[in-house]
C-alpha cells in the first residue's frame, strides 16, 4: 500500500470536461499534512509512515498526543492516521504532503464517515418491501416474524431488523482524479463521496 493524504470534504460542483461534457464532482480540501512518526519492520514490526493534519491549539489535546507530537517537532494536530507502506526509508519526519502526491487520471480510494440518518426502519434501512395496504391489514411497514420456530429458539445474530442508519465509516474505491488546484490545495474528484460537507476524508492510492 502506498501513502496517502488526509483532506477535508468541501462539497460538490459539475466540471466540464474538454469535450463540454458535465461531470459531476467532489470537492476535497487536501493538506497539508505532516510526516509525525515513521515505523518500520525492525522497531515496530512494520512499515508505516503516520500523518498528521489540521493544526490545532494545545490546550485541545492530552498530554501523551502532545508529548508524542513534540518527540517529532511537529506542531499540535488534531487528527492523526497510518498508512501502511512497503518501505519506510524514503519518508522522513516532518515531510510536509500535498496535493503534488497526486496526478490526474489517478485511481483513489475515499474514505468518510457517512452522514448519520438516527434511527431508521426496516424499508429505509434494509428496502423490505412493504405490507398489503388494504383496510384489513395491520402490517403496512411491520416486520413479521422473525424467529424460526422452537428450533433454534432463539433469533440469530446478524437479522436484519431497525436500528442505526449511517454515522458509520464508509470507503469508496478507484475514484477519478478529474483535475487538481494546486495553488489551493484542491482535489477534485469524480463521483460522490460520503458524509457532509466537512466531514474528514482519508484518502489512499
Amino acid at each position: 500500500m502506498s501513502i496517502g493524504i488526509l483532506g477535508t470534504k468541501v462539497g460538490m460542483t459539475q466540471f466540464f470536461d474538454e469535450a463540454g461534457l458535465s461531470i459531476p464532482v467532489t470537492v476535497i480540501q487536501v493538506g497539508p499534512c505532516v510526516i509525525t512518526q515513521i515505523k518500520a519492520l525492525s522497531t515496530d514490526g512494520y512499515n508505516a509512515i503516520q500523518v498528521g493534519y489540521q493544526q490545532t491549539v494545545e490546550c485541545k489535546l492530552n498530554k501523551p498526543l502532545l508529548g508524542h507530537l513534540r518527540k517529532s517537532q511537529a506542531p499540535p494536530l488534531k487528527y492523526l492516521r497510518e498508512y501502511l507502506v512497503e518501505s519506510s526509508d524514503d519518508f522522513e519526519l516532518n515531510q510536509v504532503l500535498s496535493t503534488d502526491i497526486f496526478k490526474v487520471g489517478q485511481k483513489i480510494n475515499v474514505s468518510s464517515t457517512s452522514v448519520g440518518k438516527g434511527f431508521s426502519g426496516y424499508q429505509k434501512r434494509h428496502h423490505f418491501s412493504r405490507g398489503p395496504m388494504s383496510h384489513g391489514s395491520k402490517n403496512h411497514r411491520q416486520p413479521g416474524s422473525i424467529g424460526a420456530g422452537t428450533t433454534p429458539g432463539r433469533v440469530y445474530p446478524g437479522k436484519r431488523m431497525a436500528g442505526q442508519l449511517g454515522n458509520k465509516k464508509v470507503t469508496i474505491k478507484n475514484l477519478q482524479i478529474v483535475s487538481i488546484n494546486i495553488e489551493n490545495g484542491l482535489l477534485i474528484i469524480k463521483g460522490a463521496i460520503p458524509g457532509k460537507p466537512g466531514v474528514l476524508v482519508k484518502i489512499s492510492k
